[in-house]
Formats: structure tokens, sequence, C-alpha cells
């Protein structure tokens, strides 16, 4: 899953692909590397990022969908808004990635089990951006994340959505200190228990920096690539990153590994 951010304020990438013709530009050189999945957002979820209206979002993010639905590439909206799922949804996406599991917008699932040919990525969250470094409080982190997803399965289930639409995400760098993000992804194995597809995003994340002492995020770039083939080892559905082709070599090779 390639990262498209349409955004001025993402950690990574903010502002590289916020114009419209900077964000096709990027998509077309993914889909060149062979991307699967590009995964559109308009909304910065970086710690202590501000939220920014539901128009904004939609203007962002909309135009790009449309437009890059042309070219038959699988598409993801990475949002928290039903709203804006439904009108991606309409532009051409088939995966919706809620960083809040449901949790922001009670409409949400309504949108999702009325869309049954849709997936949903459902991630671990704990409070918007804002704040919720506060709440990176667990006796133990893996236990209590795999709990808490199977908490927002059975509530979505029971609103109307498929079990095979759900994929989960254990909310890497959401509400969790480095300490906690490292024991998640070491026990990757014990969220795979839980029956769901598991999709990772840690690509270039600050617990990588702190780990290697690099403060700019592209500096964090060879271990991601690292990362990316310790999941694919593990079995995760899927790694969602901001390069393509490198994360692809190495996948390559762990496929080619196993034969």
């Amino acid at each position: 899953m390639g990262i498209l951010n349409v955004t001025p304020d993402s950690f990574a990438d903010g502002g590289r692909h916020f114009d419209f013709e900077s964000a096709i530009n990027r998509a077309k050189e993914m889909i060149s590397e062979g991307v699967d999945i590009i995964d559109v957002g308009g909304e910065s979820t970086r710690p202590g990022a501000d939220r920014v209206s539901e128009e904004t979002e939609r203007d962002r993010v909309i135009p790009v969908i449309t437009e890059l639905a042309e070219l038959g590439v699988t598409l993801s909206i990475d949002t928290t808004r039903a709203n804006i799922a439904q009108a991606a949804i309409g532009a051409g996406a088939t995966i919706v990635n809620d960083v809040s599991g449901g949790l922001a917008d009670p409409k949400m699932a309504a949108i999702i089990s009325g869309n049954p040919a849709v997936q949903y990525v459902v991630m671990h969250w704990r409070g918007h951006s804002k704040d919720m470094q506060k709440a990176a409080e667990y006796k133990n982190v893996v236990s209590e994340v795999k709990e808490e997803l199977d908490d927002r399965v059975i509530a979505l289930t029971k609103a109307g959505i498929l079990p095979e639409q759900i994929i989960l995400d254990p909310g890497i760098g959401f509400a969790k200190s480095s300490e906690h993000n490292w024991e998640l992804l070491k026990n990757i194995d014990r969220l795979n228990l839980l029956g769901f597809p598991i999709l990772v995003g840690a690509s270039r994340k600050r617990f990588l920096g702190d780990l290697l002492g690099a403060s700019v995020a592209d500096d964090r770039e060879s271990a991601s690539i690292a990362l990316t083939t310790y999941l694919a080892k593990s079995g995760v559905w899927g790694v969602r990153t901001h390069s393509v082709k490198p994360h692809r070599d190495a996948i390559a090779v762990v496929e080619e590994m196993r034969k």
C-alpha cells in the first residue's frame, strides 16, 4: 500500500504531493513501480496534528481519487469521516482506511455495511492525533491492543459489516511509545490469531528514528525496508509505505526464499 498524502503537514512527506498535479505524478510513479494499492489521505494524523474541516479534506482527496480511478489502480481512502468515505467510494475507492476503526464517526459503520464490496481497515485507536499520546498507557500492550481490536470487530459486525470486509491494523505510532511499537511488531503473530488480514503502517515513523538517532524521516527508509522484510516473513497481509520499489524488492526476496 503506497502512501499518497495530499496534505501540507504529514510527518514524512507533507507538501511534496500537495497540489493535484504532483499527487497524480507521484501516483503514476508508484504504479510504475508495482504498487498494489494507493492510499490517498487529505488529513495528517501525525502526533499533535490539528484536524482540518470536512470541506478541506474533500477538496484535497476526491479530485485525486476521481482521476486515479481512470488508471485502474486499487484505491484506498485514508479518512475517519463517513461522508468522505462515501464520496471516495463514489469516486472509485474500494478500501476505506479508518485510523479510528469507526470510533471517530458513528455513521461510518453504516457506510461500510452499505457497501459490502468495500474493504475496511480497522486500526487500533485511542483518540485523535492532537492528544493521542496521552493515552499511551498499557499494562500489556499486545494483549490490550488485541482485545480492543477484537471489541471493534464485534461492534462493527453487529452493525452489519461483513467479516470478510475487515482488515486490522495495530496502529503503530498511534497512542504508542517506541517500546510499545516494538513489542507489537515482535508479537505480530499474536494479532494474526484474531483471524483477519493484518496491515502494518510503520514506514519512516519516529520510533525508527529513536532507534537510529535519525531525526529526519527520509533517513529512516532503510530501517523501514528491513521492517517490511520482517513483516513479509511474518505473513502480514500488507505494509503501508512511503516508497514502493525497495519494499517490493524486499518482499520478492522473502517470497523466493519461501519456495
